[in-house]
């Protein structure tokens, strides 16, 4: 993600201060001319800037500043708060109402991706839980009912539309009402777009709007053409009551700060981000996230709402497993499914602190995804018996015979389905002494169930499972010590967390990279399916989440 090199340079320059022996008014202008930079570069425009830099200039007075307060926190704080004002419009953004039939219309200039927001924005809702379908209106566009037709009938949405109908107004109507009908909850109208900002498209707007009554305009935005965006949002907003922006192709330009503060300039709300080509590579637009994501710091609340969808709180058959520490091939194959779920590895790896949305290249990221079917291919081609064995790894090695006909069942060699129960056979071990531990897997507060040792313990043995490097550092080091300190169960020096934490990240950027896709996949999948196995457990999510809340925003760039 282009954006990325924007956070990359604006955490250097924080980072500064901190390489700084004494704070004082040359470091202070030093850093934000280094911030200041990396936003013009990103084609913010350069009063949104200038007022950046006077507003923290004013927020920081290092003459009047007390001698016990910490000023490089102070300063990372002022930065930081004055990044989120400026993609912030100050305008709270339109939600569906649930029970009810909500029309979201859609505008914008031909070539922003209108017609692909509409597909992802009826996805996104449809994996919230939303009944939602789609309406092509785009009688203007050569093959624009194709392509709504085909991204639909992907995702299994319900749509309508006409190849004979040239009247928007009428395919509109129809449309909203057959499936207000049918008591759909969400209704997307895809409209035309045009060339230039001619007085027909607006026209042609308004009646269809008039006929259908939206609930909310959507106005689509390209983040290509960067701090331009405001002329063009202002110009929507005064033709047509244009309540949402979405801005798409942030994945590929230089310019996207420059969009999304252009627009947030507007005073119009921005409620999604695209950031790629996959249906799936779309994401909410929340101001103070998007800027802690930016910079490294991850999105905890973000990364918690994502295994929420998963619904892990309803499989209490596996929690029983778990506290016996038994694993079977078909819990594998269903955390497989869960990792899939969530989305493009990079997006979740950007929720997690110290990971950015680029550390992983889109052509690893695939490559992985890609491999990640192939293992749950090999799964398919397994019977029952195979499956749902708590030693499948032994059924097999009994009976060779079984790896051949799983290998010929799903056209791969015996090698990777050798690997695969390689892998289970790691995963079925650690949950096996996990499930040794008492108290881990009960309700409530976890220093009442388990106690300091035991969680010692815990991390020693799931150290095990991966290169200490690796694993240690991730789970103990960042989520072990953290949490144990928010729970009085351990008092680490806050330093210490400081320097373990870039040294975890330091060492697992230098033990990954050199290692071939496929095994940067193994030890990928490892840690996500560490993440849901956590996240499944009550407690564990309560404190994350409880952690996150409560953390204050000097805390929140002391830590990460």
């Amino acid at each position: 993600m282009v954006l990325a090199d924007l956070g990359r340079k604006i955490t250097s320059a924080l980072r500064s201060l901190s390489n700084a022996t004494i704070i004082n008014e040359e470091v202070l202008n030093a850093m934000l001319k280094e911030v200041c930079t990396a936003l013009l570069e990103a084609d913010v425009n350069i009063k949104l800037v200038k007022q950046l830099r006077e507003n923290v200039k004013s927020a920081i007075d290092l003459e009047e500043m007390a001698s016990g307060l910490n000023k490089r926190k102070m300063i990372q704080h002022a930065v930081f708060k004055e990044l989120v004002k400026l993609v912030d419009p100050g305008v709270k953004a339109w939600t569906p109402t649930k029970g009810k039939q909500n029309i979201i219309m859609f505008v914008g200039l031909q070539g922003s991706g209108k017609t692909t927001s509409c597909s992802k924005l009826a996805y996104y809702y449809q994996r919230k839980g939303w009944k939602t379908c789609l309406i092509c209106a785009d009688t203007y566009r050569a093959g624009a009912f194709d392509q709504l037709k085909q991204n639909a009938t992907k995702a299994r949405i319900p749509f309508y539309g006409s190849y004979t109908e040239m009247d928007p107004v009428i395919i509109a109507s129809e449309g909203v009402e057959k499936f207000k009908n049918e008591n759909f909850e969400i209704i997307i109208v895809d409209t035309s777009g045009r060339h230039k900002q001619e007085d027909s498209l607006f026209e042609e707007m308004l009646q269809v709007a008039n006929a259908i009554q939206p609930d909310n305009i959507v106005y689509v935005m390209d983040a290509s053409i960067g701090q331009a965006c405001e002329a063009q949002a202002k110009a929507f907003k005064d033709k047509v009551d244009v309540a949402s922006v979405i801005v798409t192709k942030l994945d590929g330009h230089a310019k996207g700060g420059g969009a999304l503060s252009a627009v947030a300039a507007t005073k119009s709300p921005i409620i999604f981000i695209g950031t790629g080509e996959h249906i799936d590579d779309f994401e909410p637009f929340k101001t103070q996230p998007f800027i802690s994501k930016l910079l490294g710091m991850g999105d905890i609340e973000g990364l918690i709402d994502k295994v929420n969808e998963l619904k892990l709180d309803d499989n209490e058959a596996l929690i029983e497993k778990l506290k016996h520490g038994q694993f079977t091939l078909r819990d594998m194959y269903e955390q497989f499914q869960n990792i899939m779920k969530m989305g493009p590895f990079s997006q979740i790896l950007g929720m997690i602190p110290g990971f950015g949305t680029d550390f992983m290249s889109k052509g690893n990221e695939q490559e992985s995804m890609a491999r990640l079917k192939k293992l749950m291919t090999i799964m398919d081609s397994m019977n029952d018996q195979e499956l749902d064995s708590t030693d499948g790894a032994k059924v097999f090695s009994k009976q060779p015979g079984r790896i051949q006909r799983v290998a010929r069942g799903s056209g791969v060699s015996t090698r990777d389905v050798q690997e695969l129960l390689t892998q289970y056979t790691k995963f079925a071990q650690m949950v096996k002494k996990m499930g040794g531990i008492k108290g881990l897997f009960k309700g409530g507060d976890m220093s009442k169930n388990v106690n300091p040792s035991q969680m010692a313990k815990l991390n020693q043995q799931m150290a095990k499972m991966m290169d200490p490097r690796v694993l240690h550092h991730m789970v103990c080091d960042f989520l072990g010590e953290k949490i144990a300190s928010v729970l009085g169960i351990s008092t680490p020096k806050y330093q210490y967390a400081i320097d373990e934490y870039y040294r975890m990240k330091k060492e697992v950027c230098a033990f990954l990279y050199p290692f071939n896709s496929v095994e940067i996949t193994n030890r990928f999948t490892k840690m996500y399916c560490i993440i849901v196995w956590f996240l499944n457990i009550k407690w564990f999510k309560d404190v994350i989440f409880q952690f996150s809340k409560n953390l204050s925003m000097s805390t929140h760039f002391l830590l990460y």
